[in-house]
């Protein structure tokens, strides 16, 4: 959620539509520094509070430096719902939170207009 964007957005709102209360995971940003090879614009605290700020997210938190799953462990939630690029598989996602003590639905959701609203293109935009 470095560059917030409109695909942010729906993606965080079909989230809140899965359930009662949605609990948004920010990424560290030594961990956005090594998954994409860059640091981020805005530190994790302002990330944070960014999305925190949005009125469909009920709660924004970094998530733990050295392992999502333990996050996500820690809020023991009913469903977990992932962004179109996130890497992993469902079924490889299901499988680590299980071995946590967490049992809960996987669903991956469909990236929002992903040729207009992705952080990378808007960067390059902003650039020229």
């Amino acid at each position: 959620f470095d560059v917030l964007h409109l695909g942010h957005i729906k993606y965080l709102e079909a989230a809140k539509a899965l359930g009662d209360y949605l609990v948004v995971i920010v990424t560290t940003d030594n961990n956005v520094e090594r998954l994409k090879g860059k640091k981020p614009v805005y530190s994790q605290e302002d990330r944070t509070e960014i999305v925190g700020a949005l009125k469909c997210v009920d709660e924004a938190v970094v998530g733990f430096e050295d392992n999502f799953y333990r996050t996500v462990a820690t809020h023991k939630p009913d469903i977990l719902a992932l962004g179109y690029d996130m890497r992993e598989s469902e079924q490889e996602i299901e499988k680590k939170i299980s071995g946590l003590g967490v049992k809960c639905a996987v669903v991956r959701l469909p990236p929002f207009r992903p040729e207009q609203h992705k952080s990378s293109k808007i960067k390059d935009r902003i650039k020229k």
